[in-house]
């Protein structure tokens, strides 16, 4: 890594509580940051309580995945991860050469290659007005690559960030009516949007140092957060709840279709109701 870029320590707790006494809880972690071309993870490890045995594997999507039983009684799960990563700044968005055209990711094999990142999902899914949307928005650029980036600023101008607006199952049309959301819907509609335009796009899980002057040693409340990337002969990254470049003050975990491949925590248990999850994200930049 350059001298430009940063080193974060990032540590991520969530976990169940219970209306009661759970026999028995099968459950995989999605909260390790992966070693990849502008992040070097460091150290990376996942606690669990009530103590469980680990095992790691990456699934279908290229994400690192903690999978533990506990066969324990036990009324909370707590899982805790803790990495220490190095990353880079923003690098250029737009390739040398432009990027592929309309025509070149029309062409069967490039349509066969990512025919899973086309294809909606229950979260991404557009009804006719957001279908309309995307043709536009393909007509109006000449290529690719200025398309995605105008739908980012299109989103971001259309749909307020509110914390708490929405819940993880609310979909793309859903957020789009009502105009608000989390970087989770803003990330939905888009990758809706250019997928509707033949456009691959997938979605990005990882976490967000909120501050760009961030001070060395100062240990603050940090965010999962969600992007996007699309391939235009190379894929792109691009942060369109904040209108910004992927960068040094981003870690991603994980890559899928939709929120669903990717969350941070999922599981089955027997026993009494859940009746609730917390979730405490907290980064410090070391360097």
């Amino acid at each position: 890594m350059s001298a430009s870029s940063w080193r974060l320590r990032v540590q991520h707790k969530t976990g169940f509580t219970y209306a009661g006494t759970v026999a028995a809880s099968y459950n995989e972690a999605r909260m390790s940051p992966r070693n990849e071309a502008r992040q070097a993870v460091l150290d990376a490890r996942v606690e669990v309580w009530p103590p469980a045995r680990t095992y790691r594997y990456e699934d279908y999507w290229g994400t690192v995945v903690t999978a533990f039983d506990v066969h324990a009684a036990h009324e909370t799960l707590q899982v805790t991860a803790t990495a220490t990563v190095e990353t880079l700044p923003a690098g250029d968005l737009i390739p040398a050469d432009g990027g592929a055209s309309w025509a070149e990711l029309a062409v069967p094999e490039t349509v066969d290659r990512w025919h899973e990142l086309l294809l909606p999902t229950p979260r991404t899914a557009l009804d006719e007005d957001l279908t309309k949307l995307a043709e536009r928005v393909r007509g109006e650029h000449p290529n690719p690559h200025a398309a995605a980036l105008a739908t980012c600023t299109l989103v971001r101008e259309e749909v307020e960030y509110v914390p708490g607006a929405t819940g993880v199952q609310t979909d793309a049309v859903q957020a789009w009516r009502q105009r608000k959301g989390v970087c989770q819907d803003i990330s939905h509609l888009v990758v809706g949007l250019l997928q509707a335009m033949g456009m691959p796009a997938r979605y990005v899980s990882g976490y967000l140092h909120p501050s760009p002057a961030a001070a060395i040693g100062e240990a603050v409340v940090g965010q999962s957060h969600a992007w996007v990337e699309w391939w235009v002969g190379r894929w792109t990254a691009f942060d369109p709840t904040n209108g910004i470049p992927i960068g040094e003050r981003h870690v991603v975990v994980g890559r899928g279709r939709e929120y669903g491949d990717v969350p941070p925590l999922k599981g089955v248990y027997s026993g009494p109701v859940n009746s609730g999850q917390g979730v405490e994200v907290t980064v410090t930049r070391l360097r």
